[in-house]
């Protein structure tokens, strides 16, 4: 296990701005891997989806 201490440091590392940009590049890394190993099986790419839809909430007078 390791001391109060390391897990503070841990910590303050985390919360830094430059973990979340390594995060991202290796989330983006990772999520790259997948998809050329899912093409290279077979598996159809992804396919572009609506994540919302804006709707006009205006009542007609």
């Amino acid at each position: 296990m390791m001391g109060q201490e390391f897990e503070e440091a841990f910590g303050n590392f985390l919360d830094r701005h430059e973990y979340d940009g390594a995060e991202s590049a290796l989330f983006g890394m990772v999520r790259t891997s997948f998809l050329a190993g899912w093409l290279a099986a077979g598996g159809a790419p992804p396919q572009s989806e609506r994540i919302f839809q804006l709707m006009n909430l205006q009542r007609e007078k």
